[in-house]
């Protein structure tokens, strides 16, 4: 299964989705990217006059491309445009340690830890343009085709 294909089947729309390219991607991890634009629905309240990507939107965009990205290809075999993946995230533990501005583009890579019983654990890590790393941590979720 391709990037693009992986791409269409999350189940998020815009002004929701966070993943932008797929670059790498195995049955062991995978490598994608996203963009903030400077219009985001969340800088406008996110602080005033100061701008910065909220920790949840960051945790959102690690789990996106990080689990759910990694959890479509891990399934392959069973998700079609008649059986679509469902997603539940159990848990997250991330440490934050740089900002993100609007107009930065970060790069999240995650290494499978176990894909058991349609549970699915990565450890993750954001990193910004200038290969700084901005958060980083685990995530868990349930993923199955139906």
């Amino acid at each position: 299964m391709d990037s693009q294909k992986i791409i269409s089947f999350l189940p998020y729309t815009k002004p929701f989705l966070f993943v932008d390219e797929i670059t790498q991607i195995s049955e062991n991890g995978v490598t994608g990217n996203y963009t903030f634009k400077e219009n985001e629905y969340f800088y406008e309240g996110h602080f005033i006059n100061n701008p910065i990507t909220p920790g949840v939107i960051l945790t959102e965009t690690m789990a996106q491309i990080g689990l759910v990205c990694l959890g479509i290809y891990l399934l392959k075999d069973e998700i079609s445009s008649d059986n679509k993946p469902q997603i539940a995230l159990t848990s997250n533990e991330i440490d934050f340690i740089l900002p993100v501005y609007p107009s930065e583009k970060i790069t999240v890579i995650s290494e499978k830890l176990y894909f058991r019983f349609n549970k699915l654990k990565c450890t993750v890590k954001m990193f910004n343009a200038k290969n700084e790393l901005v958060c980083r941590g685990s995530i868990a979720g349930m993923i199955i085709a139906k």
